[in-house]
């Protein structure tokens, strides 16, 4: 909701802990590049409080160079305005804004007692209307990054293949570019698509949407 979580940091520091810990780490190695990174940052409540917090360091005279967003997200959540719009405001702080965990979590939320059909319906394998939901997904994104390159300064995907992904937990999730067997799947594709779209939009050094 854009407050401070209460961590033992908190509790034995106090509420300007972040604060000291870019502090902390500019006194340890002054020519490291200095991140605030975070999740569900498409949260207008939560972002609120990270532009807060980014306000707060930069008047305190403390260094701060990029913010990453974990992009740890689902299908249909969240929209692609709410990406964009999320996007947009990081990137007011005159910081780099980079995507830092990227992935798309394909199963449903599950408790202790879940009926386990339910809590793993991909056991035997993704369907192919999944698969094309997915790749669908990625490309929105990558469609959506590439319309703001000048404001991305990275993404990087949390995992290599669905083999090694950490939303497997014991259930089988489908959430990168590679399958289980280290394969590229159609959301590959769709990545690479979207890419060579934007490259042949530029044309003579001038770049066209």
């Amino acid at each position: 909701d854009g407050s401070l979580r209460k961590t033992p940091w908190r509790d034995g520091i106090g509420d300007d802990y972040v604060a000291k810990a870019f502090e902390f780490a500019r006194d340890a190695d002054p020519n490291a590049e200095l991140y605030y990174n975070d999740y569900n940052l498409e949260k207008p409540g939560k972002r609120a409080g990270v532009l807060k917090l980014v306000k707060d360091l930069k008047a305190r005279g403390l260094r701060i160079d990029g913010i990453g967003n974990q992009a740890h997200w689902r299908l249909e959540t969240p929209t692609i305005d709410e990406i964009e719009q999320a996007l947009v405001d990081l990137h007011s702080t005159g910081l780099k804004v980079m995507y830092t965990e990227l992935d798309i979590n394909l199963l449903p939320s599950a408790g202790r007692g879940a009926d386990p059909a339910v809590a793993n319906p991909y056991a035997n394998g993704l369907p192919d209307e999944k698969q094309q939901q997915l790749a669908r997904r990625y490309a929105d994104i990558f469609g959506l990054i590439v319309k703001h390159r000048d404001r991305v300064s990275r993404v990087t995907f949390w995992g290599l293949s669905d083999a090694d992904s950490w939303l497997n937990r014991g259930r089988m999730n489908y959430p990168l570019l590679w399958d289980r067997q280290r394969q590229p799947k159609p959301a590959f594709h769709a990545v690479v698509d979207a890419l060579k779209r934007a490259r042949e939009a530029t044309v003579g050094g001038r770049r066209f949407e």
